[in-house]
């Protein structure tokens, strides 16, 4: 490699995500041209063996090279993409063959840096490479994540966490943002703008930045869940806490917490504090309306509740989250 070069060796297997695989290169490749050719990517494909490999969407990728031969030249940064089976009730399921998982494993310590895409993280914390860390994988399958590998801290919101030399990934436009903070790491901040420009994306989303397209609400299985999240939903505005959805429950505070758990996975008032940073995002998304007003209708009460609210939850404020997700009006 030159000396401006570092390699990149992704993962291939049958049934992996294909954007997973192709999106980090769209972002690698630029470097190059913003560069001159002084600084850049290799990027290979590695698999067990150099045949098709063929991905979920049914695209057949061919490989550069195999798994024994990627770990023989070397590795700067290895990215395990990932996979996912969706039952008959439309539930999706990250995959993590054993098979793979040992491959990762080995491939994992000849490189100086691990990353994931989206559910890899899934193998990655198969291979034990995520144990006593903080991480992050897609929205869908974070439960799945932390009920499987207790050891892992998971946490579902940001786009992507860098735990030292392990980062993991979020949803899949998520890959583009973790690509683009290996581009500023590897060769500076100036540069990964220039190559951000090129993909006209902001740089950079911070790590710690929501996966702003997570539904609110997850899946509930009980009436009584649903008609709290509606009676959440029709007060928002209202002064509304704890001791209000206790008395409509007829429950007590201690049952209540235990049913928000189970069902939504977080506490009632962790519910209620995302139900009006939801409600706020959609009239910051749609309305000219004021910071003030738009605290007052969501049930903040103030501007500073609301700052906060959004910094904590989507890792941003509603200004900037205004600036950069308002519909342009021309």
């Amino acid at each position: 490699m030159n000396p401006g070069e570092r390699r990149v060796v992704i993962v291939l297997f049958d049934g992996v995500d294909l954007l997973d695989v192709t999106g980090p290169p769209e972002v690698f490749s630029l470097l190059r041209r913003e560069t001159d050719g002084e600084m850049g990517y290799e990027v290979v494909l590695a698999a067990e063996t150099t045949d098709p490999v063929t991905t979920a969407s049914g695209v057949r990728v061919l490989p550069d090279t195999t798994f024994h031969e990627a770990a023989a030249r070397g590795i700067d940064t290895l990215l395990v993409p990932g996979s996912v089976e969706v039952d008959a009730r439309r539930r999706v399921r990250a995959l993590a063959d054993p098979a793979v998982v040992d491959r990762v494993r080995t491939l994992a310590g000849r490189a100086r840096r691990v990353t994931s895409v989206c559910v890899g993280a899934h193998i990655l914390a198969a291979a034990g490479l995520l144990d006593g860390k903080r991480a992050t994988t897609h929205w869908s399958t974070a439960r799945q994540l932390a009920a499987e590998h207790p050891a892992v801290e998971v946490d579902a919101d940001p786009i992507f966490i860098r735990q030292g030399d392990v980062w993991t990934g979020a949803g899949i436009s998520a890959c583009l943002d973790l690509a683009l903070a290996l581009v500023a790491e590897d060769f500076g901040e100036g540069v990964a703008l220039r190559v951000a420009r090129q993909l006209v994306m902001y740089l950079k989303r911070p790590g710690g930045q929501s996966q702003f397209s997570v539904p609110l609400d997850p899946v509930s299985t009980t009436r009584r869940v649903e008609d709290l999240r509606h009676y959440v939903a029709h007060h928002i505005g209202e002064r509304i806490g704890v001791a209000e959805l206790t008395e409509h429950a007829h429950v007590g505070e201690r049952q209540l917490t235990r049913i928000f758990k189970a069902e939504l996975g977080m506490t009632p008032s962790a519910y209620i504090e995302s139900a009006r940073v939801e409600r706020a995002r959609h009239r910051l998304e749609s309305t000219d309306d004021t910071l003030e007003r738009i605290a007052s209708a969501c049930g903040f009460g103030t501007t500073d509740t609301l700052v906060r609210a959004f910094r904590r939850r989507l890792g941003t404020t509603p200004t900037d989250y205004r600036r950069r997700f308002r519909p342009d009006p021309g």
